[in-house]
């Protein structure tokens, strides 16, 4: 049986210090109606943090399998938390906000967020959105990876053609002043990289120097 995935709500203190405040009483409700939902479609909330300099620490002792950003008025200030403290641990990040800026929404997205949902909390909404999320990401990170083995690949075919260019100029360079075959010019190359426990490409590229500084 699947484990429910395990959820931290990052949304601002509930605590509403005017009782007159009909804003802060609505985004309570709201956030509260969202809890609500998590829990109802069988999701693991974990914990519900501030967007604060401890966020990082506190995601890396829950590790989450998902982070939610609930926030209206201080959206950006919340997700640019959540962004940094995501940055060398990356999860899915879902953005719940009453925000209908579409470049609020671009932004969010070209930083990271996995999902933008403006005004979504039906209970019934909750659980598709999280998966879609999970999906895009898992396919984001499966992109990056491959992205990554590629330029290793890149990389390290850059750096084999460097090196046989440098062996190749250290052979012609042998072939030249002792007056050696290619194949004598190599084993002797290979000799001396053997006896001294270095690459090839070492011993041709210290050769290569000491012939620039002799001239």
């Amino acid at each position: 049986m699947t484990s429910p995935l395990k959820i931290v709500v990052v949304a601002p203190d509930l605590v509403i210090a005017d009782p007159d405040d009909d804003h802060a009483h609505s985004q309570a409700e709201r956030s509260r109606y969202l809890r609500i939902g998590l829990l109802e479609n069988g999701f693991n909330l974990v914990a519900s943090l501030p967007a604060d300099v401890f966020l990082t620490e506190r995601l890396a002792q829950l590790q989450p399998d998902m982070v939610i950003v609930d926030a209206e008025s201080d959206a950006r200030d919340a997700l640019e938390h959540v962004v940094m403290a995501t940055r060398d641990a990356p999860r899915p990040i879902v953005m719940f906000t009453n925000d209908e800026d579409p470049g609020h929404a671009r932004a969010a997205v070209a930083a990271g967020v996995s999902a933008y949902v403006v005004a979504g909390l039906s209970h019934e909404r909750i659980r598709p959105i999280l998966d879609v999320a999970m999906a895009r990401f898992e396919h984001q990170q499966a992109l990056l990876q491959t992205l990554a083995s590629t330029q290793t690949e890149r990389d390290e075919l850059s750096a084999e053609l460097r090196d046989r260019k440098l062996i190749d100029r250290a052979k012609g360079l042998l072939m030249q002043r002792q007056d050696l075959s290619e194949e004598e010019a190599f084993k002797k190359m290979r000799k001396t990289a053997m006896d001294k426990g270095l690459k090839l490409a070492e011993v041709a590229q210290r050769m290569l120097d000491v012939a620039d500084l002799m001239g």
